[in-house]
């Protein structure tokens, strides 16, 4: 089944990018966070699980389909969000 569509992942990926932005001028203010030193570690601690969590479900879909996951661990470390777009949109193209 074809859910996603480009318009809609990159959406995603901006919102995404916007969120994180906010995030990263609250968390380094001149005057010192806003955010408590244990929100910002529950957030780092969150944000790590998920993306074992996501690494996890790409290795079990690329296995379904016969692809090699590997090529796309190097990618997934340094920018996960946009690795796990475009490998979302390269296992979901059409073959036909």
């Amino acid at each position: 089944m074809y859910v996603w569509n480009k318009p809609f992942v990159l959406g995603l990926v901006i919102v995404f990018g916007i969120l994180e932005v906010v995030f990263w001028f609250t968390v380094s203010g001149g005057d010192g966070s806003q955010l408590q030193t244990r929100t910002i570690f529950w957030i780092v601690l969150n944000y790590f699980l998920l993306l074992i969590w996501v690494f996890v479900w790409m290795y079990d879909q690329a296995r379904c389909r016969g692809k090699n996951i590997w090529i796309w661990l190097v990618p997934f470390f340094i920018a996960p969000v946009p690795t796990l777009v475009g490998f979302v949109l390269f296992l979901q193209r059409r073959i036909c």
